[in-house]
């Protein structure tokens, strides 16, 4: 295997901030697809001129963070996608580390992911590590089996969305792996510049896309019971935040709270990030 054999895919929703060094910092993999979720004619432009080679998709709707990736998959053409987050960097040699991973497993592996500067897979022994689900910001996916399964999960608008994949694939006997040896940076919360509004939304789908997941592979009796009650702290602390005159703590946790019990009451994953080109 080599680079040639490896689409990097990055989905944006105005991420003029972060995108540049996330570009900057991959040096091998030459087969990039950028799928923008805001219709952005001027990043396009900016991203062109600077790497031409790259491929954009430019969305006039805001699809998601999954619909996205998967249109990237269906439109690479490569067996393995490297989809990273716009907020994330790429260490010295992460390319070429991920790339042995892929040398070494043959195609024993539905997905291989590098590690960030969070400390969230506990205590890993070779360099590449057997695991049972990955965060979204940086995974290589191998294409052909994650098709094979569904890709991620349409439903799901923001967040959750590797979570769900990984669960299918380890139910299905899959393997999922971690190379500490493949280095990336992660802002984290970075990928897109429209400040409070991105807050809000990401409050709504936290809410939304947890109950969602416990709802698909739980019983769904105690999935009820569990958020029913946590919606009620969570309206205590709403009721706590007025008091306190905190309007910004108010409305994040009203988001999360409304995104959770539309979730309990079956709605669709509707809330979408309000914002205007400048």
């Amino acid at each position: 295997m080599n680079y040639n054999q490896i689409t990097v895919g990055i989905v944006t929703f105005r991420s003029e901030n972060v995108i540049f060094n996330c570009l900057k910092s991959i040096k091998k993999i030459e087969n990039i697809i950028i799928f923008d979720n805001s219709n952005d004619e001027i990043l396009k432009k900016k991203i062109k001129k600077k790497y031409p080679k790259i491929k954009i998709i430019l969305s006039k709707k805001n699809l998601g963070y999954g619909v996205a990736n998967n249109k990237i998959i269906r439109k690479s053409k490569t067996p393995f996608v490297f989809i990273l987050s716009p907020d994330v960097v790429l260490k010295k040699h992460c390319e070429k580390n991920m790339l042995k991973s892929i040398n070494k497993l043959k195609n024993n592996f539905s997905i291989i992911s590098p590690i960030s500067q969070y400390k969230h897979y506990g205590y890993l022994g070779g360099d590449i590590n057997e695991t049972e689900g990955v965060q979204g910001f940086a995974m290589l996916v191998n294409k052909k089996k994650i098709m094979h399964f569904g890709m991620f999960d349409e439903n799901i608008f923001l967040y959750a969305e590797e979570l769900d994949l990984c669960k299918r694939l380890r139910l299905n006997n899959e393997k999922i792996f971690i190379n500490k040896t493949a280095k990336v940076f992660h802002l984290g919360a970075k990928s897109t510049n429209i400040g409070f509004e991105f807050d809000k939304c990401r409050n709504w789908h936290w809410g939304w896309s947890k109950v969602y997941y416990e709802k698909k592979y739980f019983n769904i009796f105690l999935v009820y019971l569990k958020f029913s009650s946590l919606l009620f702290i969570q309206l205590l602390k709403i009721i706590f935040y007025i008091a306190l005159l905190n309007k910004k703590e108010v409305i994040n946790k009203s988001m999360r709270f409304s995104g959770a019990l539309n979730s309990l009451l079956g709605r669709s994953s509707w809330y979408r990030p309000k914002f205007n080109f400048d």
